[in-house]
């Protein structure tokens, strides 16, 4: 059961890392990232789009995902 929940939790890890990915070189650096992709860079000026909060938020909750996995990855690998 013990592999079991390790292979689960590798595959989380690895796949939020990958999502992570994405999702951080979709963001705007100088240019308009997300919305000037999809041709809403003429906005860029006037703040964040609706796009580019919701691509904030998934990203944060792929980090807070990944960062309690590399937890829970340290917590099954410990033999005592």
């Amino acid at each position: 059961m013990r592999d079991f929940v390790l292979y689960v939790t590798i595959g989380i890890n690895v796949l939020s890392m990958f999502g992570m990915i994405a999702g951080i070189l979709m963001h705007s650096g100088r240019g308009g990232g997300l919305s000037d992709m999809f041709g809403g860079g003429g906005g860029a000026a006037l703040g964040s789009t609706s796009a580019e909060r919701n691509l904030t938020r998934i990203t944060t909750v792929l980090m807070l995902v990944w960062v309690f996995t590399v937890v829970a990855l340290g917590f099954l690998l410990v033999r005592s």
